[in-house]
């Protein structure tokens, strides 16, 4: 069972780091990658770590402020979150899968899912 957690309320330019961990197993030998969802629009992607290779993956919108990473000695993989913006409002979700697909960005591929974390920016 995957879980994200770290979400809040901060102000626009302002930091978040999001982890995501699963409990009873490890996250060793799976790509992870984070989508968010806002209120009334459809789960997006937002950043991957695509295992062995340890690539990352951005969507446009967060590149340059966001930072996806894994923690081995804690089995979490972090999202950090830097110059949030009130765009950046939504829940976010982890989910892994244990072979990469080229569709990476597609919610649909995705049967693991964490429950989410609300990462509210507002001044």
């Amino acid at each position: 069972q995957l879980q994200a957690s770290g979400g809040g309320l901060v102000q626009p330019g302002g930091s978040l780091r999001l982890s995501c961990g699963a409990s009873g197993r490890t996250l060793s030998g799976y790509s992870v990658v984070w989508f968010r969802q806002a209120p009334g629009e459809d789960r997006k992607f937002v950043a991957g770590y695509r295992w062995p290779t340890r690539s990352t993956y951005y969507a446009d919108s967060v590149k340059g402020r966001f930072t996806v990473s894994r923690d081995n000695s804690k089995n979490t993989l972090n999202l950090q979150m830097n110059n949030l913006e009130p765009e950046d409002t939504a829940v976010y979700y982890c989910a892994a899968r244990l072979h990469w697909t080229v569709a990476y960005y597609d919610p649909r591929q995705y049967d693991n899912w964490g429950q989410g974390t609300l990462v509210t920016v507002s001044s």
